[in-house]
């Protein structure tokens, strides 16, 4: 494991009640119901917030690989994730599958791009080795 040099930024949450409870974050930006998967509660779930901040940290990814090989992003480009709650025989276990939209981009850059955004994303190093990951092109 490789350790933070400097820290750019922390983001501090409160949460009470698990899955069927509430959070919030210290600066008062994020305060959310949140609801098990599936289920009838009027909240968000840990699945999707986590699909939400992967999908934003990885576009960012998507800008720094760009910028490194002299790409233009599309404007209209999207990342749609999935992030599935399952189990096996160790119990529970996510996996997740991004689906990159760059439209406009050949094929092969497009590749290129999110190969290098993949592995420069932090929440892509997070679950490296972790979880089941598959990136397509859409």
């Amino acid at each position: 494991m490789t350790a933070i040099e400097k820290v750019i930024y922390t983001a501090k949450t409160h949460t009470t009640g698990g899955r069927d409870g509430a959070s919030a974050s210290s600066d008062g930006r994020l305060d959310i119901k949140l609801s098990t998967p599936g289920g009838n509660g009027a909240g968000t779930n840990p699945e999707q917030l986590f699909a939400a901040g992967w999908s934003a940290c990885y576009i960012g990814a998507l800008g720094g690989a760009a910028r490194a090989l002299k790409v233009t992003l599309p404007p209209d480009l999207s990342v749609d994730t999935e992030v599935d709650l399952g189990t096996n025989a160790n119990g529970y276990q996510l996996q997740a599958r991004l689906n990159v939209s760059l439209p406009g981009l050949d094929p092969a850059t497009a590749r290129q791009l999110v190969d290098a955004a993949h592995e420069g994303c932090p929440y892509s190093k997070a679950t490296r080795g972790n979880i089941d990951v598959t990136i397509n092109l859409v």
